[in-house]
């Protein structure tokens, strides 16, 4: 069996921790924050975890991470 290629646009994205959840970034802190409450800026600092229906697929884009 060949080697797989790593998907680099996803894996500049998504994060795995320890466990082996996936750790994504929020959106909407790009762009245009001066009209969104600095409280809502905070909270999209945090990385947030990847739901567990996407696991499959984004397992497939990175598969040397796990």
């Amino acid at each position: 069996m060949p080697k797989i290629k790593t998907h680099r646009g996803a894996a500049k994205r998504f994060k795995v921790t320890g466990t082996g959840k996936i750790l994504r970034r929020k959106a909407n802190k790009s762009h245009l924050l001066t009209g969104k409450p600095s409280k809502r800026t905070r909270n999209l600092r945090h990385a947030a975890v990847v739901d567990e229906t996407m696991y499959k697929a984004i397992k497939t884009l990175i598969p040397y991470k796990f």
